[in-house]
């Protein structure tokens, strides 16, 4: 029997890449780059994906779709999947990969539901495939037997059960700590800078932190690129915090963190064009000029 054909949506820099490894496994994949940027396009095709005319055409083609795009148009990417459905008259099974809160997978999870498709939420862990150690694909509900089936095909499918939002709400506490580490880095580098102590800093963290200063140096630069896309994320922590009757200050925080980088120039890097020279003392000094309160009294 043929394996599943896969739709991704869409193909950015996780979900290209995953579309390449399931192809390279026998699935065949497909995604929909009408409305796409030509670097959508271009990872697109460097994955070797067909693309559908429109979604309607897409769900009638497939087996199952894993929504992999930013947080904040996971429930318009589900909306507009769900009305294809309808129109198809086809149902395939549809998985949220998105980096959201259990409440918004919840969400999600009706509008699919209410189309009469099969839904699953799942949350992804670590590097794209082929850039790191593994992908690893966390997954629960009522039947999550279709993910299951991809373990071992270039990504980690691990389940978590029945529930609807287990595995968006692990991937928000794995975020939490990660995103919101280089956030709180970040913030320090800021508060030091605007208070003219940046190389006090730096040499006390060379002296007592030298593992953690070494990951500032090596992340803190590159963080701009992703910003923009992060800042929902941050947001989605949050409320999964709230609802989880914990503070969510600190990742709303987090949130205003990376609205300052994505006001500053280099913003407009992708992952491919990112200024690897870049030093952390010249990419703080940049980010500084463009907290709230230097640019309102400028």
């Amino acid at each position: 029997m043929p394996l599943p054909s896969i739709a991704i949506l869409m193909p950015g820099d996780m979900g290209h890449a995953v579309g390449r490894v399931l192809q390279e496994h026998g699935h065949r994949v497909l995604t929909c780059l009408a409305g796409r940027s030509s670097r959508t396009r271009g990872l697109a095709e460097e994955a070797g994906l067909e693309d559908a005319a429109d979604l309607i055409a897409l769900v009638s083609d497939v087996d199952m779709v894993l929504s992999i795009l930013p947080p904040d148009r996971a429930l318009a990417q589900a909306e507009a999947v769900a009305e294809a459905m309808g129109e198809a008259g086809q149902t395939p099974v549809y998985v949220d990969c998105n980096a959201i809160s259990p409440d918004l997978t919840t969400k999600v999870g009706e509008v699919i539901s209410a189309a009469g498709a099969p839904y699953i939420d799942g949350g992804i862990i670590g590097l794209a495939p082929g850039k790191g150690t593994g992908t690893r694909f966390y997954v629960s509900g009522p039947d999550t037997s279709s993910m299951e089936a991809l373990d071992g095909k270039g990504i980690e499918v691990l389940t978590l059960g029945s529930e609807i939002g287990a595995a968006s709400g692990l991937k928000m506490c794995y975020a939490g700590l990660t995103k919101g580490r280089w956030t709180l880095q970040t913030a320090v580098l800021l508060a030091a800078e605007q208070l003219g102590l940046s190389q006090a800093l730096a040499r006390e963290f060379e002296f007592s932190q030298q593992a953690e200063y070494k990951i500032m140096r090596e992340r803190v630069p590159r963080l701009p690129a992703d910003s923009e896309r992060w800042i929902a994320e941050m947001e989605e922590i949050a409320a999964t915090f709230a609802g989880a009757g914990v503070p969510p200050g600190f990742h709303e925080g987090a949130a205003e963190i990376f609205r300052v980088l994505a006001r500053t120039p280099f913003a407009q890097e992708t992952r491919e064009t990112i200024d690897a020279s870049r030093t952390l003392e010249e990419a703080v000094r940049v980010y500084a000029e463009h907290l709230p309160g230097r640019i309102e009294t400028e």
